[in-house]
């Protein structure tokens, strides 16, 4: 028996600091048919806040260092103000979405990233999650809206990548569903170069992705993405796509489709 659709959307970058263009993007997710999670960052707005009391986020290799300071930061405005207001702008779309964290019904465990070569502070690394709890929801009609904060199941908070929020959630959710995983920004896809809008990489497998890597074509910030993509892959998620906001409502003309 064929196992019923899901479609997993990260929604990221600059879109979400984007008033007209998160509102376009909402009414769409919105009208996308079929059972659907959704899952948002907001770091630029963390950062912004940040900076507005005085904080200096420290950032290395693209990625936050999460002091307490910073991670009282990054949960008011992940699980609280972004959270409910993209929850908010789904409810005026007819669109029953629960604003979540991975605290809310246990649903995303983690750990405190242990310590190599650089202290990421209360950074988490993904351990489970609870897709009985998740399926719960969706067989319920409800839209789980998950936001960038997981915990340790005892007692503390974590930031957690976005990214591999989704990437995980796909893996999970393989199981009882057909998951089809997408990650949108404001780039049209992954780009041969990064100052042309329409060279975008239509078709990467893992092969081609080794040699973009060693050609530095993709680099910086997208590879933890890329990672992310490859590694749901290669754990039964059937099919990840790379694009801009409009990807979900097939108006994106050229996106990204990525394969083993």
């Amino acid at each position: 028996m064929s196992k019923q659709q899901l479609h997993i959307v990260k929604i990221g970058g600059n879109i979400i600091n984007n008033s007209e263009l998160l509102s376009s993007f909402l009414k769409d997710f919105s009208e996308l048919k079929g059972l659907k999670i959704l899952v948002h960052g907001g770091g630029k707005k963390a950062t912004e806040l940040a900076n507005s009391i005085g904080l200096e986020p420290k950032m290395v290799n693209g990625r936050r260092i999460t002091d307490e300071a910073n991670l009282e930061i990054v949960t008011m405005v992940y699980a609280g103000l972004l959270n409910k207001n993209i929850v908010a702008e789904l409810q005026q779309n007819n669109c029953n979405a629960l604003g979540l964290s991975g605290t809310d019904a246990n649903c995303i465990l983690a750990h405190k990233r242990i310590v190599k070569d650089i202290d990421y502070g209360f950074a988490g690394d993904i351990d489970a999650v609870n897709t009985n709890a998740i399926n719960v929801f969706l067989q319920n009609e409800i839209i789980p809206v998950f936001c960038a904060i997981s915990h340790d199941k005892k007692g503390q908070l974590l930031n957690t990548n976005a990214d591999t929020i989704a990437s995980e959630l796909a893996i999970g959710l393989s199981n009882l569903y057909d998951v089809s995983l997408v990650y949108t920004f404001e780039k049209n896809g992954v780009l041969l170069t990064i100052e042309d809008e329409d060279s975008v990489i239509e078709d990467i497998d893992s092969k081609k992705y080794e040699t973009l890597k060693s050609d530095n074509i993709i680099a910086d910030g997208m590879l933890p993405k890329m990672e992310n993509c490859f590694h749901a892959l290669s754990k039964g998620v059937s099919k990840v796509i790379i694009g801009n906001p409009t990807v979900i409502s097939n108006q994106n003309q050229k996106f990204t489709t990525l394969t083993l």
